[in-house]
């Protein structure tokens, strides 16, 4: 069985996300969730309330069968909001807030083969 968790226009820049996204691709959930309380990046949170959407729409509300692994993560780039900041000789430079769209697929073992 697999299930999946979006979470979108979340103000994190893609590239970071992914970062920590590689730390818990084909991990069970609960290693996925250790593995993230020690991680310092900010959007560390954000990505195990989505890995915890995920288990519950499995069907484990506590995230803690270990038969359920994140089968996939990814991220995509969300819409960029452009800000100015005051330059020099009156000047406006521009900026980009980015933001992204995150999700996550979780599967039983025994739906991939009993790996």
């Amino acid at each position: 069985m697999e299930a999946i968790a979006r979470g979108r226009f979340a103000r994190f820049a893609p590239r970071k996300v992914n970062q920590v996204l590689g730390l818990i691709r084909r991990k069970p959930v609960p290693k996925a969730l250790t593995a993230l309380s020690f991680v310092t990046k900010s959007c560390a949170t954000f990505i195990g309330k989505t890995i915890k959407s995920a288990a519950a729409n499995a069907g484990d509300p506590e995230a803690k069968n270990p038969r359920l692994i994140v089968s996939g993560a990814w991220v995509g780039q969300g819409p960029v909001m452009k800000r100015m900041r005051a330059h020099a000789m009156g000047r406006g430079a521009t900026y980009k807030r980015k933001t992204c769209h995150l999700t996550v697929v979780v599967s039983d073992q025994s739906a991939r083969g009993g790996r």
